[in-house]
């Protein structure tokens, strides 16, 4: 089957607006010295750039490269359509319009160069470092001690009548030890009503049972 050719009025009117912004291209650089074939390849340079900063912007998503480039190329569009207007003496043209006629080849080059061989920026985020494998570590046995030699058993000495044995002196505590435990006496009794006695305040204080004992007696 033959698809019939359906006229678009977007298609018409962008076919138009294209036609006259490219006369006005060509106009300009014309006024501004450049003629022949130069003054023709000027506003197919500029729409050449706003093609390829439009097309970078639909393929990799919004950029601050594609983004300036494509406002670049508008506005040399938009300038050369403004100045053909009647705003500009374009048979005695500025030196400004000169200036930036004679440079916009270089600066056209760099941009389609930039937005053709930057990399996207998904192609910029770095691979991530693969995670080492954990390193299995063999057991290591135990060396084996060597026999202890025998030891000659001393005779037993003769039996001594039973001793009483002394009373173990009391370990001296520290005076900042003893207002702590003080203090845990106190939130005892405020809590119970009743004395703390010795077995707990040695499990709060976490003490021997001989410097337990001489806490309880600095703190009767």
């Amino acid at each position: 089957m033959t698809r019939k050719l359906r006229i678009d009025a977007v298609l018409v009117q962008a076919v138009i607006a294209g036609a006259l912004s490219f006369a006005h291209l060509h106009d300009l650089a014309a006024a501004a010295g450049q003629t022949g074939w130069k003054a023709w390849a000027y506003p197919v340079s500029v729409d050449l750039l706003l093609v390829a900063a439009w097309r970078r912007l639909r393929s990799d998503g919004p950029s601050r490269l594609a983004w300036c480039w494509f406002l670049i190329a508008l506005v040399a569009s938009l300038g050369a359509n403004v100045a053909t207007a009647g705003f500009l003496d374009l048979q005695h043209p500025p030196a400004w319009l000169r200036f930036g006629i004679a440079g916009w080849p270089a600066l056209a080059f760099l941009g389609g160069t930039l937005l053709a061989h930057s990399p996207a920026a998904a192609d910029r985020d770095p691979e991530p470092e693969p995670e080492p494998a954990p390193v299995e570590l063999a057991p290591v046995e135990p060396e084996s001690a060597p026999n202890p030699a025998p030891v000659a058993e001393p005779e037993p000495a003769p039996a001594l009548p039973p001793a009483e044995p002394a009373p173990a002196p009391a370990p001296p505590v520290p005076a900042a030890l003893v207002d702590h435990a003080r203090k845990v006496a106190d939130d005892h009794h405020a809590r119970t009503g009743a004395p703390i006695d010795t077995d707990t305040l040695r499990a709060r204080l976490g003490v021997p049972a001989q410097m337990a004992d001489a806490i309880a007696a600095q703190l009767a």
